[in-house]
């Protein structure tokens, strides 16, 4: 009885400390691209950030923010509009030459979100700001000098679920509101 309790340990005790711990990518990317296209008249700067997660590179989450200064230009009729927004995403990536190292790793990507709108109307009233869920989806590429360092490529589209009520200078078409986003930046990988 005693041999078959030791034997059952030593077995479990070998599985247990040979199995390689379960380890997630967790890459921070500052980015910089530009807003155009739909409902947007001209193509925008924009500028933020994404924390992603993903488990041996493929499958994951990630938070990402984007922030465009002058969304829509101050015309007689309405007034400068700016925008921000926070996704929360599922991504599935394809990590080409493993997770360590140099690599390179296409993904596709999509979520929802918060997206907001603030203007000011005038001098003598208060910002006037929009709520709205959205959703988006897209897809691009990682690619890692090192096992930290790397860039990222990113092209998306984005479809925000606005109210048929909004207030007036936020209400771009009477209702949905979509563009197009394509950034660029760093990768460091924790």
């Amino acid at each position: 009885m005693k041999n078959r309790l030791a034997v059952i340990l030593g077995i479990a005790t070998l599985v247990l400390t040979s199995a390689a711990p379960a380890r997630a990518d967790v890459t921070l990317s500052p980015f910089v691209g530009s807003l155009f296209g739909g409902d947007v008249p001209s193509s925008k700067f924009a500028y933020g950030a994404g924390l992603t997660f993903t488990a041996g590179g493929i499958f994951g989450g990630e938070v990402e923010g984007t922030f465009a200064q002058k969304f829509i230009d101050q015309t007689v009729a309405t007034p400068e509009v700016h925008h921000a927004n926070v996704m929360g995403n599922l991504i599935v990536a394809v990590p080409i030459g493993g997770t360590q190292g140099k690599s390179i790793r296409p993904y596709i990507v999509g979520g929802i979100g918060l997206f907001r709108t603030t203007a000011k109307e005038d001098d003598f009233f208060d910002r006037i700001t929009s709520n709205d869920f959205a959703y988006d989806i897209g897809g691009g590429v990682m690619g890692f000098f090192t096992d930290t360092i790397g860039v990222r490529a990113d092209f998306r589209y984005y479809q925000a679920l606005r109210d048929t009520n909004a207030t007036a200078g936020l209400d771009f078409q009477k209702g949905d509101l979509n563009f197009w986003r394509w950034t660029i930046g760093p990768a460091f990988k924790f």
